[in-house]
């Protein structure tokens, strides 16, 4: 949902910091050109199915408990149905053909279920074939998040992303959801996202710079009604989830298996619930709590962070080799230089905005999705000391999706409006400005705003809000959570798996934003759920 730092930031999404290997990525960013979902790459990791997982921490050795029991004995080898007329396959450019080939398409499903004649949504779709025919398990979807990413750039670039077992097994498949990525018709609200999101004082000291905020907001989301009309009340989760099912029957398979992270849980989670006769096995990796309402969600999330943040700033005083150490008050110096950020901007580069208080802490959450971004930070936080913006601006211009001509894609806008049609409460400005308070008091670092948010504030009421989680009679799904995930904390992991009528937690130690790829552990508990339906027992760590 809304984390509270500055209007409308995003907290559910993939972060980038294992794809800073990766080239070309187009649409799954964290940064603005190379990205990919947290900790996914796996060229170098070798799993080893089939056989119960082994945790190996970084210390020692550990033994994992035995896998519990399955009851559906894994079938290999399946046959890949015919799917070319739901999807018009064509060979991806460049791509080998036959097994490991990567082809794109698409397929068209209604805005809405109930009412076909208000028009259709054409999805791309994207499928790389598995690389062992002899070993085909199925059709596996992938989403990474957001919400408001598409996912068709996973199975384009899957090779990259996932364990040589999951690419022999699977054909692995990624659609851009409805309103994201390359859809038609995808959500546009604004070009300058500047104007939203670095003009403003996040402590206003005049009733003038309170209601510039108040204006901004109202005039963003008036935007997006005015330019979504059609779609705005049909992009939520619940019509995604219908959308998997008609990808399912597209593909020829009675039932699917589903990789999902962070905001990618939800919608598993919703999927499981709505059609859980064609769930073979699902994983929901970083997964939120699908039962807190959406200002606990903020404020779980807010916590998150700020605790990522405290990690971050204590191990910079600790080590004199960070850039910020400031004579072991890396904390001190934080506080300091952030309030002088709020009375007095610093000059960033030619033609962008100042670094505020605003841009700072944007900036310094996209860094806490993984501790890799942390040297990055450090360097932007020294220079910020120095009078230098430019690091922190190139942070927030991560999260913000700011691309090399200075174009947004537009999943911060997608964000919004998905996040929105999901959640059925509309705050008044007055009662978002209430909460302030509460948000500064549980994460004042990460979330200094005096004043509301008013995130779902101006914008229509859902019509088709997120239906409640249980997975009732899905089977076993496997939730994954990072103990030190600040963007989905752990403890959101874990009430997903127990909203879930059979959620089985995994928890996997690491500083980063999901789970899969963190150790060698967490690659092979999570494939061989996927490929063998062999189930963790309950307890199991990855170190």
């Amino acid at each position: 949902m809304v984390h509270r730092s500055v209007p409308r930031l995003r907290i559910r999404r993939p972060g980038r910091a294992s794809a800073l290997a990766l080239t070309a990525m187009l649409l799954v960013a964290a940064c603005a050109d190379t990205s990919a979902p947290s900790a996914m790459r796996s060229d170098a990791i070798e799993s080893t199915l089939p056989g119960a997982p082994t945790t190996v921490p970084a210390g020692g050795t550990t033994s994992t408990p035995a896998p519990a029991p399955t009851t559906d004995a894994p079938t290999v080898g399946v046959p890949m149905p015919d799917s070319s007329a739901a999807f018009g396959w064509k060979p991806y450019k460049g791509s080998k053909t036959g097994p490991g080939e990567v082809e794109v398409g698409s397929i068209t499903v209604p805005i809405d279920y109930n009412d076909p004649a208000k028009g259709t949504f054409t999805l791309p779709i994207a499928r790389h074939r598995a690389n062992d025919p002899a070993k085909r398990v199925g059709s596996l979807l992938v989403d990474p998040g957001g919400p408001g990413f598409g996912a068709s750039i996973l199975a384009i670039q899957a090779d990259q992303i996932y364990s040589q077992t999951l690419l022999d097994s699977f054909d692995i498949v990624g659609w851009d959801l409805r309103g994201t990525g390359s859809s038609k018709p995808a959500i546009d609200c604004v070009d300058d996202y500047d104007r939203y999101y670095a003009s403003t004082d996040i402590t206003p000291d005049t009733p003038e710079q309170r209601q510039q905020i108040i204006d901004l907001s109202k005039e963003f989301e008036q935007a997006c009604i005015d330019k979504n009309s059609t779609i705005l009340e049909y992009v939520g989760t619940n019509n995604v989830a219908r959308d998997m099912n008609e990808i399912r029957k597209g593909l020829g398979e009675a039932k699917i298996t589903y990789f999902g992270w962070s905001y990618g849980s939800e919608l598993g989670g919703a999927w499981a619930t709505l059609f859980p006769s064609t769930v073979r096995a699902a994983v929901l990796d970083g997964a939120a709590d699908p039962t807190a309402d959406f200002v606990t969600t903020g404020l779980e999330q807010s916590k998150g962070v700020e605790a990522s943040l405290d990690n971050f700033l204590s191990q910079c005083s600790a080590e004199t080799a960070c850039k910020f150490h400031n004579d072991g008050n890396a904390e001190g110096a934080y506080d300091a230089l952030m309030q002088q950020l709020d009375d007095q901007p610093i000059d960033s580069v030619k033609g962008r905005p100042k670094v505020n208080l605003g841009v700072a802490i944007t900036g310094v959450a996209e860094a806490m999705y993984s501790d890799q971004l942390w040297p990055e930070l450090e360097q932007a936080l020294a220079d910020a000391q120095a009078g230098k913006g430019k690091g922190l601006l190139d942070l927030y211009d991560s999260y913000l999706q700011r691309q090399p001509d200075g174009s947004y894609d537009n999943s911060l806008e997608a964000f919004q409006v998905i996040s929105c049609m999901d959640n059925p409460v509309r705050l008044t400005v007055e009662e978002e400005d209430s909460l302030a308070a509460e948000f500064s008091k549980a994460a004042p670092r990460i979330a200094p705003n005096t004043t509301g948010t008013y995130f779902c504030t101006f914008l229509p009421p859902s019509i088709d809000p997120r239906v409640t989680i249980t997975g009732k009679g899905a089977g076993p799904i496997l939730v994954v959570g990072t103990t030190g995930d600040g963007i989905t904390p752990l403890a959101s992991s874990q009430k997903m798996a127990d909203a879930l009528e059979g959620g089985v937690l995994l928890t996997v130690v690491g500083n980063q934003h999901t789970g899969y790829g963190v150790n060698k552990c967490s690659f092979d508990t999570i494939d061989a759920y996927l490929v063998s339906l062999t189930v963790p027992a309950a307890g199991t760590r990855c170190e």
